[in-house]
Parts: structure tokens; C-alpha cells; sequence
């Protein structure tokens, strides 16, 4: 007797479970490491301030972290309304949305945070590759690696319009390019680099990678409608 499609389920389950243990050891462990820095912000965050924690690194991080909860939360209510609905793969779908969002606006908050002088300082533009990656350091490179990292780990699984490299490797660049428009044309007193742009990139295609097992193909996953149940005829 072949008893591997009986236990593919529990497997397939307990794998699930051990990628989030791991993911929420992850997530506590770092913010451990950094929460002396974090706790700095709490206060002003706690009190709804905008100077001192939404346009801080500490102060978005931190609300990052606080409202991990409020996204788990989503992702079950959109689950559940879907499994509820006959849809296919309904936390794997909901996962995604939420985590594409979660994962990505508080970087692109942060990239769009003005610097000293907004509107004032002149704008600069380096069209120059590899020139600014000297000055970004590691951290700064680790910071445009995680830019559009959640966007290219989690689209693969929602949209199978992007699952190819090609294509997410396409959707970084757009959504980088996006990006350092934006600060140019906003005045942000921040520099607009085509490095920033290839490491962006980078970070989404890596990410892609990463997720490559849990893509979403036409044949694996049909349209979110529920198909009409079939009646008998005559």
C-alpha cells in the first residue's frame, strides 16, 4: 500500500508549523537584539506622536513590530472567509497579500523620509553603477536588500502572473525606479541612485528565490471564485 498521499498532509502541516516557529523566533530574537533602541520611541509612539516615531527608523520599526498581531489577525479573517468560500489555498493567498504589505510600506516609508533639507538642499542624481555602494556600508545594503524583499517573496505565491524571475526582476526595477523619482521630484533632500535601484532589485529577486517551492502556477491555483456547484440533469 502507498500511504505517501495520507501522509503528505500531516507533513506538509508540521513543516508549516516549524517555517513559523522559526519565522517568530526570528522576528523576537531580532527584536531583542535592538530593543534598547526600540523602547527609545515607545513612548512617543504609544502617545500617537508623529515627531520622535513616524519619522524615525526606531519609532516605524517599532510599529512594524507592534502591529505584527493586527496582520496575523487579517491574514485569519481572510483565510477563513475563503476556505469558507471553497477557494483554493486560502492561507497561502492570504499570507501573501498581507505579508506584501506588512513586508514592504514601512521600507518605503522609510525611503521616503525627507533628510535635513527638504525643498531647500539641491537635488542629486548618481547615474553612476556600483559608485555608492562603498558609501551605503553594510547595513545600508542590508536595508535596500530588504526594500522589496517581502514584495518579491510573497508575489510569486499570490500572482502567478509574477511567478518567473524575469518578472519579479521586472517589478523591482519598476518599483525602485518609482521610488527614487519620487524623492527626486518630492524634494526629499535624498539622492536618487541608480545603485540603490540594482540592490533593490537584488534583494526582490533573492527573496523570489527563497519562496520559489510555494509559487503560484495556473495549473496549482485556479481563479479565487469558487466554481458553481454541478446539478444533475433532467
Amino acid at each position: 500500500m502507498n500511504r505517501n498521499p495520507s501522509l503528505s498532509a500531516p507533513l506538509r502541516r508540521t513543516r508549516g508549523i516549524v517555517l513559523l516557529g522559526l519565522a517568530i523566533l526570528g522576528v523576537a530574537s531580532a527584536a531583542f537584539v535592538v530593543r534598547r533602541p526600540l523602547m527609545m520611541s515607545a513612548p512617543r509612539c504609544m502617545a500617537g506622536r508623529w515627531h520622535g516615531c513616524f519619522d524615525t527608523f526606531n519609532g516605524v520599526v517599532l510599529m512594524t513590530l507592534v502591529t505584527l498581531p493586527l496582520a496575523a489577525l487579517v491574514v485569519w479573517a481572510l483565510a477563513h472567509r475563503r476556505r469558507a468560500a471553497g477557494v483554493t489555498s486560502p492561507w497561502r493567498m492570504s499570507l501573501a497579500e498581507v505579508g506584501m504589505v506588512h513586508g514592504t510600506v514601512p521600507f518605503l516609508w522609510l525611503t521616503m523620509m525627507p533628510g535635513a533639507g527638504p525643498g531647500t538642499a539641491p537635488r542629486r542624481v548618481s547615474l553612476v553603477p556600483l559608485r555608492d555602494l562603498v558609501t551605503m556600508g553594510p547595513l545600508g545594503i542590508a536595508g535596500n536588500l530588504l526594500v522589496f524583499a517581502a514584495l518579491g517573496f510573497f508575489a510569486p505565491m499570490r500572482f502567478a502572473a509574477a511567478a518567473s524571475v524575469p518578472r519579479i526582476l521586472a517589478l523591482g526595477v519598476g518599483c525602485s525606479v518609482l521610488v527614487e523619482t519620487a524623492q527626486y521630484v518630492l524634494w526629499l533632500d535624498r539622492v536618487s541612485s541608480v545603485d540603490d535601484v540594482l540592490v533593490n532589485t537584488v534583494g526582490a529577486a533573492l527573496a523570489a528565490l527563497a519562496s520559489r517551492r510555494w509559487w503560484r502556477t495556473t495549473a496549482q491555483a485556479p481563479s479565487d471564485r469558487p466554481r458553481p456547484a454541478l446539478t444533475p440533469a433532467g
